[in-house]
């Protein structure tokens, strides 16, 4: 087991040294003058000259990638050339907002596509399958940005003055504000890495409200999102009950299901207790990997539903040629991505015995 898991480390450390490498060149080949994306009218060509000149943008690509290899050894993502902010400060400002709304699709995905995909293999080839089917395909064919634009007109403009109305953007609404953990709890003196802890999960607003008694905000906050997470997560929900659906019906097919059901076992603990154990395991691991990809498919719903997470920053670097985000966004995102990745393999390799000895 432990050669099993130093052969993931070391696979993963040149996987990623060339995401690094190829979003660092990307950014820079690609057409486009940050200093001019940057300052607008204000770009003179002393003014861009001295600009390219204090950021090292006039240095060879090579020479540029290996004084920002040198940066991130200690630490450093740098500053941000449109908001002249540390990036370690917009993750702090920004993340918060991504994870909880990549946790509350995941939990969607969950939730719905697991006892679809059981009920349309108990109910095979039923009108519940196929309809199963049909929406999981559907789900999967639709894009985010197309999906998310017919939830947002649906439910604020069809359902508008209905109890089933939704926001269709922003994170909050006018007038509601949570207040951060540190000025409930009284330590806005705490400096360091646990105030920027504290930052951070102040950002989380449901959680927050929920733990410093802010009942309203977080409410307010819940319904702000449940329309990005259906958007964000109906593909991994349409995944995962496809999936559920096909190992479910291979368990059902094996020898020791075709005895417990010999035996006069009824069919609901057959299937309950016996099958869907193992059936699952498969899909655990799906989970798993769907969870990293729910964070680059963040990018598009935050731009769809206005919401200011590192998805919308994303899209507003790559526009800005705002490369230091791009880089040091990228890079964290990669960088949970694979450790994800290394969970669930190291988790499948604990739960199969030839890997395990």
């Amino acid at each position: 087991m432990t050669r099993f898991i130093a052969r993931r480390l070391i696979v993963t450390i040149p996987v990623l040294f060339g995401i690094v490498f190829f979003v660092f060149v990307l950014a820079r080949v690609i057409p486009g003058d940050p200093c001019r994306a940057v300052l607008g009218e204000r770009a003179t060509d002393a003014v861009c000259n001295d600009f390219i000149r204090r950021y090292g943008l006039d240095q060879p690509i090579p020479v540029q990638f290996g004084l920002y290899l040198g940066q991130i050894t200690r630490g450093d993502l740098g500053n941000s050339i449109k908001h002249s902010e540390p990036i370690t400060d917009l993750l702090i400002q920004r993340l918060p907002t991504t994870v909880e709304l990549t946790l509350m699709a995941l939990v969607f995905a969950i939730v719905v596509g697991v006892p679809l995909g059981l009920l349309s293999a108990v109910r095979r080839n039923s009108p519940i399958d196929v309809g199963t089917m049909v929406i999981a395909n559907v789900g999967v064919s639709m894009p985010v940005f197309v999906l998310g634009l017919v939830l947002a007109y649906l439910f604020a403009i069809i359902f508008k003055d209905t109890p089933f109305a939704l926001p269709p953007s922003g994170r909050l609404s006018s007038g509601i504000v949570v207040k951060p953990l540190v000025e409930v709890w009284g330590m806005q003196t705490l400096q360091g890495p646990p105030r920027a802890f504290l930052d951070f999960m102040s950002g989380l607003y449901i959680p927050t409200g929920l733990i410093t008694g802010q009942w309203g905000a977080a409410a307010d906050a819940f319904r702000h999102l449940l329309l990005p997470a259906v958007a964000l997560g109906t593909i991994p929900l349409a995944i995962i009950a496809r999936i559920t659906r096909s190992s479910l019906l291979e368990v059902l097919g094996l020898d020791y299901i075709r005895t417990a059901r010999a035996k006069g076992l009824r069919e609901r603990s057959v299937v309950i207790r016996h099958a869907t154990r193992n059936a699952l395991l498969p899909v655990v691991t799906i989970i798993g990997l769907q969870l990293g990809g729910l964070l680059s498919g963040a990018v598009l719903t935050e731009t769809v539903f206005n919401l200011a997470g590192v998805g919308r920053t994303m899209f507003e670097a790559i526009t800005g040629r705002d490369y230091v985000v791009i880089q040091g966004f990228t890079l964290i995102i990669a960088i949970t991505y694979l450790v994800v990745n290394f969970l669930v393999d190291v988790s499948y390799g604990f739960l199969d015995p030839r890997i395990r000895t």
